[in-house]
């Protein structure tokens, strides 16, 4: 993690939780966690005066969040549309039982794809894709998914409108 004082670069580190279980979080954690998911470019300096602790202190707290994989990494938000890819869609996925590993290994090297989950429930997977156009997303369901022999069945919603929850400073 650098500060050079207006912006912080974090550099969390994937599955840097090493199998351990996470300490558990204080006030003070929860608001650099409220602040960071706000402003992902918060500098430490920032967020130190937000807190009321001490710029120390607060890089320690950030460097423990992701050593603890509490906070997993920082990203930036998208507007799938502006950025080129005007259709979204949520597909279920039935699979063969057993077969999750297998089949997240495969949905997440698909182009657009955004969020995986092994859901309870009608359907095994729940997959969140972004692509430029319907005849891409077509092409992704018809082609892609359907030839990965784990899959039994696919359902596509497509998304109309989409709002990105802030996180609430009252929580």
């Amino acid at each position: 993690m650098a500060d050079d004082g207006d912006h912080t670069v974090y550099a969390a580190v994937p599955g840097a939780d090493r199998g351990r279980p996470a300490r558990a979080l204080d006030a003070i954690d929860r608001d650099i966690l409220r602040i960071l998911q706000t402003d992902g470019r918060a500098s430490i300096r920032s967020v130190a005066e937000r807190v009321h602790v001490s710029r120390a202190n607060a890089y320690a707290r950030i460097n423990r969040l992701i050593d603890d994989g509490v906070i997993r990494g920082f990203s930036a938000r998208v507007n799938h549309e502006r950025a080129g890819h005007g259709a979204s869609a949520y597909i279920t996925l039935k699979i063969v039982q057993n077969s999750w590993r297998t089949v997240r290994e495969q949905l997440q090297a698909l182009p657009g794809a955004a969020h995986i989950a092994l859901v309870s429930g009608d359907f095994d997977v729940l997959l969140l894709v972004h692509t430029p156009d319907n005849r891409t997303l077509r092409e992704l369901v018809l082609t892609r998914l359907q030839a990965i022999p784990e899959v039994l069945s696919t359902r596509t919603l497509l998304v109309f409108e989409e709002t990105d929850l802030d996180p609430d400073p009252a929580r």
